[in-house]
């Protein structure tokens, strides 16, 4: 089995991770994909995220309809700072027949020699960049020495053959907190049960300086 990992703080979970997750599943033919919340991811340690309790619930709301979409609250339940590697470790010892595949945006790809044991990471799951179409572009990757360093450039051309595009969502989460502060509508940014949900606890409704 096939098993697309997919992390991010999801703060809110919105159409374009959805999206995301989809395309992936299908044009790189996996049989899962588990949305991974992050606790404290190690690049927004300076930013208060809305509750973990919260943000599981919204992408539960987000995920329930779809037989192939899971949520796991691994990086949860560990909490401290959420380093991929020591995930990867974790969902490969739970599941040890399974391909793991890591789901990255360009910008993710860019930046994993700078995460912590990028070898390690690359060698327990199979990297597929997801690539927005007009808004991202992949084959800047193989202009990147470090990452090239890395992995090699047979693998990073492999890694930019092989990427999934995706229709050019440009929804953000900032965007969608900043609404929700301004007292505007998020219909159509996020699942209705999720807008509902964001509505009923209140959340998002304080000023922060978050960029996501």
């Amino acid at each position: 089995m096939r098993i697309g990992i997919f992390g991010g703080s999801f703060d809110p979970v919105h159409l374009g991770h959805l999206i995301a997750a989809e395309t992936a599943r299908e044009h790189a033919g996996l049989d899962r994909v588990l949305f991974v919340p992050a606790a404290r991811p190690p690049h927004k340690l300076d930013r208060t995220l809305a509750p973990a309790a919260d943000r599981r619930a919204m992408l539960e709301l987000a995920t329930g309809g779809h037989p192939a979409f899971e949520v796991s609250s691994i990086e949860l339940d560990r909490d401290g700072i959420s380093y991929t590697v020591e995930t990867l470790r974790a969902l490969s010892s739970r599941f040890p027949a399974d391909r793991l595949v890591l789901l990255l945006g360009p910008d993710a790809v860019r930046g994993l020699p700078t995460w912590r044991e990028p070898a390690e990471i690359a060698r327990l799951a199979e990297l597929v960049t997801v690539e927005r179409e007009s808004l991202d572009d992949a084959s800047g990757l193989l202009s990147e020495p470090a990452l090239i360093r890395l992995l090699g450039r047979a693998a990073v051309e492999q890694l930019v053959e092989s990427r999934v595009r995706m229709p050019a969502v440009g929804i953000r989460a900032t965007s969608i907190r900043h609404a929700v502060r301004a007292g505007q509508s998020i219909r159509y940014l996020v699942p209705a049960a999720v807008a509902a949900y964001i509505t009923h606890h209140g959340l998002y409704s304080e000023p922060d300086a978050r960029q996501a």
